[in-house]
């Protein structure tokens, strides 16, 4: 790993997050959203990789040290969420980021995966700073939000073949923030399966989809953060 585990505060509580500085010395801000199985490798990976295109990754532990490989159990950890909670852990983590010396500019970026796709649409509904939001196949069933409050464009990735997000739901979403004028590109992979970005999961994961979904969303990063 090219990062290191931090901790910050929400002033009551201390939390852990894993930060991956740029490697050219100083890059525009991401946040990176865990999936519903904790702060894994891969997510610590995703970090690195965002770092050695020029940002400067944090992903914060929503789970508190806690991981998992079992679905029912990350289903539960996922359901457990104290969303209220959870909001002032990302509006923690945003700060952090935004005053670390590897960060650069007054605009920060947000990514997240399955659970994390939800929360990132969430966070950057909450947080004005958030000038660029990617969705992965975000889902979460208590997690509501506020398209209006957008303060920048949304890229959605998402997989035709996806038991978790429904497309009609896809299309629903699509279909309100073009009523509000809230400017976004959502994009299917053809045969693609839920979590296919994750290549710890060989029996989802699809590396042509995942490739082009990283290059559409270091794009769309760069294109709006620089």
């Amino acid at each position: 790993m090219g990062g290191e585990m931090i901790k910050f505060s929400d002033g009551s509580h201390e939390h852990d997050a894993y930060l991956s500085p740029s490697k050219t010395g100083k890059g525009p801000g991401v946040i990176v959203i865990q999936e519903w199985w904790g702060l894994v490798d891969h997510i610590k990976r995703v970090c690195d990789r965002f770092a050695d295109e020029g940002f400067t990754a944090l992903a914060p532990d929503l789970y508190h040290g806690k991981s998992t490989k079992e679905p029912d159990e990350a289903a539960s950890m996922m359901q457990a969420l104290n969303i209220a909670h959870t909001e002032a852990i990302l509006r923690k983590a945003i700060m952090t980021l935004m005053v670390n010396p590897a960060t650069e500019g007054e605009k920060i970026g947000v990514v997240g995966f399955c659970m994390g796709g939800q929360l990132a649409l969430f966070a950057a509904g909450s947080n004005p700073v958030i000038k660029a939001c990617v969705n992965f196949y975000g889902i979460h069933p208590n997690v509501e939000p506020s398209y209006r409050t957008l303060s920048g464009p949304v890229l959605g990735i998402f997989a035709e073949h996806d038991d978790c997000v429904d497309p009609e739901l896809v299309k629903a979403m699509s279909k309100e923030l073009t009523l509000l004028g809230k400017v976004h590109e959502f994009i299917t992979y053809p045969g693609a399966q839920h979590a296919f970005f994750n290549d710890d999961r060989p029996e989802v994961y699809d590396a042509a989809a995942a490739a082009d979904a990283w290059k559409r969303t270091i794009r769309f990063l760069k294109e709006n953060l620089r």
